[in-house]
């Protein structure tokens, strides 16, 4: 913890939004990792954090990598729902979707307009080292099919919080007061998470 940080009243609510934006979608989405807590006290570079427990899976399915970059996004989303604009603050978030939907598109063939093919050397020695193994026509498409899977979860994100802004405005009420927020502080908000066992 960097509690050394100086972080304006404005900065700390932005990170609270923007953490409980990501502890919101996660809990409401099936396929994402559930909470285990939050804080907005800065530690390292980052001015927030949140803990997740991740479901043990070998394979991923379309509808689970959709649900995970739409908790990924839902930090930005909160932004934007809660004061109109958005922050730099969601650098890695964009980072970490971008690289899923460019491995759904262009690796696991998990894209309609581009179909069962991938681009993916699992050897480490394409014949294509020094070029794209693509046409310039096919790499617009997949930098459109990219940036159309990205912009759908983001929509998601936001009327996902849209239709729970009441319950957003809380749980970052909660976070700037307390700082760090755990799983019951959700269920306190959200009752019990429908997709955990019993």
């Amino acid at each position: 913890e960097k509690k050394n940080k100086i972080i304006t009243a404005e900065e700390k609510s932005t990170i609270a939004y923007h953490e409980g934006g990501h502890a919101i979608i996660s809990w409401l989405l099936e396929h994402a990792s559930p909470l285990v807590k939050v804080t907005i006290v800065p530690r390292g570079r980052s001015l927030g954090a949140a803990w997740y427990l991740p479901e043990e899976r070998q394979i991923t399915t379309t509808e689970q990598i959709f649900d995970e970059m739409c908790a990924a996004l839902g930090g930005r989303a909160a932004e934007e729902v809660a004061f109109g604009r958005i922050s730099t603050g969601a650098l890695s978030d964009l980072e970490k979707v971008t690289k899923q939907a460019y491995a759904m598109v262009t690796v696991y063939g998990l894209n309609d307009k581009l179909g069962n093919i991938t681009y993916y050397d699992s050897t480490g020695q394409s014949e294509y080292s020094f070029s794209k193994p693509y046409s310039e026509d096919t790499a617009m498409v997949i930098d459109k099919e990219i940036s159309t899977l990205i912009e759908s979860q983001y929509q998601r994100a936001i009327t996902i919080l849209s239709e729970n802004k009441d319950k957003l405005n809380k749980l970052a009420d909660i976070l700037i007061e307390k700082e760090v927020i755990f799983k019951d502080d959700l269920e306190s908000i959200f009752g019990k998470r429908p997709f955990d066992p019993i």
